[in-house]
């Protein structure tokens, strides 16, 4: 048996820019100040074709005062002819999108990458098994989640907005149970047409972000968030074309518990597309464009049972993203710049960040998440947590 242990250490900061301070809570101007300890450990063994690997990370936060263990991915591999299976802890990503998911299904961590933290952490893992297959002509991937992890989105015990239902004395939060029938089913088919990637999605379980519903709309007392169930089917295409590469996706989300529209705290089902393009433009220097829309179904019967002063959402939402990358100093120092625009909303979210390799283990990155918009847009709604983060990163 083959053992590979590596890791790293990270140290990394994010402070307001705005001046403005969570209400009641002693955070101040930081919303991360965390040191992480890394060990990835692999181990293989090529006689029976298997595979084993750990991702934990150990860290403290000196913003919230914890410390935890996080295990980042667990599992277990092992190949039987054109069959790949693996059962545990990982990391699944699906889909052509950069930073924009329509069949990417699976938890996202959105406090991390509002906050400053690296681009890994944006995904969280699942507890799940995945069953692959290889042919000549097209591949497949089942994965069968039996535990639900929801997305984690920014709170007020680090970021400043408008919570729903903030005042509300008691609050319960309901997540699916872990039973045969509630188990997340998530397909992949995929393979080459006419020198494209080509692949078609199918997935059943649940909304990853939470349905608010008060026990009463004018005077709640009690408020129940919960996750409503959920079905997506999907495409998507990727390749050479154009002098670059090409991408395109699109997903129908079936909200299977408001099919005719008619519950307003449940999302209505959905029509999401998004095309993309990529090249470089000029010698260490990529650009990347993306146009992503969602068009909501049944919109006219959402209006009718929307209560009384609560925030109207348009039929139609789209967004455009650019990604701008330069790489200088014999590609020691990167400079980035990713920003989402949204024309229906009128809100943005800008990333621009620079990172310098001082040596092959040594990695310092600093960077800015400016949102801007009126309230209560999606990126507006965070206009008063714009950041500077400073991270660096030792390789061992």
């Amino acid at each position: 048996m083959d053992v590979e242990l590596h890791g790293f250490s990270l140290w990394n900061i994010s402070g307001r820019t705005t001046g403005a301070q969570p209400d009641g809570l002693d955070t101040g101007d930081f919303i991360l100040g965390e040191g992480r300890f890394r060990l990835d450990l692999s181990a293989w063994a090529e006689e029976v074709e298997a595979a084993a690997r750990v991702k934990a990370d150990l860290l403290h936060d000196a913003v919230v005062g914890e410390s935890a263990l996080e295990l980042r991915e667990a599992y277990i591999d092992y190949t039987n002819g054109d069959y790949d299976f693996r059962l545990g802890r990982q990391i699944a990503t699906w889909g052509v999108g950069d930073l924009l998911f329509i069949n990417d299904v699976f938890p996202k961590d959105w406090e991390s990458f509002f906050g400053g933290r690296p681009l890994e952490y944006l995904k969280l893992p699942v507890d799940a098994a995945r069953i692959s297959y290889f042919a000549a002509g097209i591949n497949a991937d089942l994965l069968i989640a039996p535990f639900f992890e929801p997305d984690n989105l920014p709170t007020g015990r680090r970021f400043i907005f408008d919570e729903p239902f903030r005042e509300v004395p008691s609050r319960v939060d309901q997540r699916p149970r872990s039973t045969y029938e509630n188990t997340e089913l998530a397909l992949r088919l995929h393979g080459k047409l006419s020198g494209f990637d080509v692949a078609a999605y199918a997935y059943r379980g649940f909304w990853r972000s939470p349905a608010m519903r008060p026990d009463n709309f004018e005077t709640p007392a009690e408020v129940t968030a919960y996750y409503p169930r959920l079905s997506v089917y999907g495409l998507s295409a990727q390749g050479n074309a154009l002098d670059g590469i090409l991408s395109f996706e699109t997903g129908y989300y079936d909200s299977r518990e408001d099919r005719d529209g008619s519950d307003p705290v449940v999302q209505n089902s959905q029509m999401r597309f998004l095309l993309g393009y990529q090249r470089q433009i000029a010698p260490e220097l990529n650009l990347g464009l993306q146009y992503y829309g969602e068009l909501m179904q049944d919109h006219s019967s959402y209006l009718a049972s929307l209560p009384q002063g609560f925030p109207q959402q348009s039929r139609y939402r789209d967004t455009i993203a650019l990604r701008l990358e330069r790489y200088s100093s014999h590609q020691a120092l990167k400079q980035t710049l990713f920003a989402f625009f949204s024309p229906a909303d009128h809100d943005y979210l800008a990333q621009p960040q620079v990172s310098y390799k001082f040596a092959d283990n040594l990695t310092g990155t600093l960077g800015a998440s400016i949102f801007g918009g009126k309230r209560p847009t999606f990126f507006g709604q965070f206009g008063r947590n714009d950041n500077v983060f400073l991270s660096v990163r030792f390789d061992f």
